[in-house]
């Protein structure tokens, strides 16, 4: 049975973004959505993302072929406790959650079983440091790759992997745990370095902020994620903390061994480093490796098949 029906339950940023990208590619069912900010609601209306504007979300979405869970993770765990128990098998829902293992976790006893509906946990890695429908693209997920986590087959799993792929992505399949290890070093680490970054400078500088031309193109980019909601990152952290924080506590060693070696050949080295690094992202497409939660395919790719 073909998607003909959608209902997105969140229309911000990711949400509408996904909305818009489906009819610019060719989707002729029905796209309903539903948000808790009724502004974010209308505004993603306005712009295309949906056709309707559902007032009883779990309704609509007991009325969808496909239900797509665009929110925090940990509104997206409570939408599984809530729709498990609602829906039918011939559905499907889908997440774009940054954390996986925790929404597997929570899938498992829910989706997937006889009499149950189907659940197939994504990730886009594509954002932005804003929020809101009113900043959605429909060209967002261009060049982005856009993870599936294995779970119980269903029918409408591909199809619904197709409609990602006409998006632009290249979709990956990853076990919960190694996506949750990549992005956190990846994603989630340039973003709470770039938080801690600006607030330093913030509590450094307090009301004399400096002129921004000072600080010229590097301070801008290094601080760009620092403008990243909180709302957005509190769940991240929270479902995620064991792996963040192992590759904070990595950082911090870098960072005290560069201090340590401010006047020795280790400096040379560590740039000789960074360089390679930076390197191996060259001809990325900027759209892959420069949004808030991106990470640059080929990078994402050879992390695949690396150990802990």
């Amino acid at each position: 049975m073909p998607i003909r029906r959608i209902t997105i339950l969140g229309t911000g940023l990711i949400g509408a973004s996904v909305g818009m990208a489906l009819h610019a590619h060719g989707f002729e069912g029905e796209i309903h959505g539903w948000d808790r900010d009724p502004k974010q609601l209308a505004i993603a209306q306005e712009r295309g993302a949906i056709d309707d504007r559902a007032s009883d979300p779990i309704a609509a979405a007991a009325e969808s072929d496909l239900v797509l869970l665009s929110g925090p993770v940990l509104a997206i765990l409570d939408w599984l406790e809530q729709l498990g128990p609602r829906l039918s098998p011939h559905q499907l829902v889908t997440d774009v959650g940054s954390v996986k293992r925790a929404v597997a976790e929570r899938a498992r006893p829910l989706f997937g079983g006889p009499g149950q509906a189907g659940f197939l946990p994504g990730h886009p890695m594509a954002g932005k440091e804003v929020s809101g429908a009113a900043s959605a693209e429909a060209s967002l997920f261009i060049n982005a790759i856009w993870f599936f986590t294995p779970f119980a087959e269903h029918p409408l799993a591909a199809e619904w992997r197709a409609c990602v792929e006409r998006f632009g992505c290249r979709t990956l399949q990853m076990e919960a745990e190694k996506h949750d290890e990549v992005c956190a070093w990846l994603s989630h680490l340039p973003q709470m370095v770039s938080t801690a970054l600006s607030a330093l400078l913030d509590e450094e500088f307090g009301e004399r902020n400096p002129d921004r031309a000072i600080g010229g193109r590097a301070l801008r980019e290094m601080t760009r994620l620092g403008a990243s909601p909180y709302s957005m990152w509190r769940d991240i952290a929270h479902t995620n903390a064991e792996e963040i924080g192992r590759a904070l506590l990595a950082l911090e060693q870098r960072l005290g061994y560069i201090r340590e070696n401010l006047k020795t050949a280790g400096l040379r080295e560590e740039f000789e480093r960074a360089n390679h690094f930076r390197a191996t992202l060259a001809g990325t497409p900027e759209s892959a490796s420069e949004t808030s939660s991106g990470a640059p395919p080929s990078l994402a790719a050879k992390t695949l098949n690396k150990s802990r």
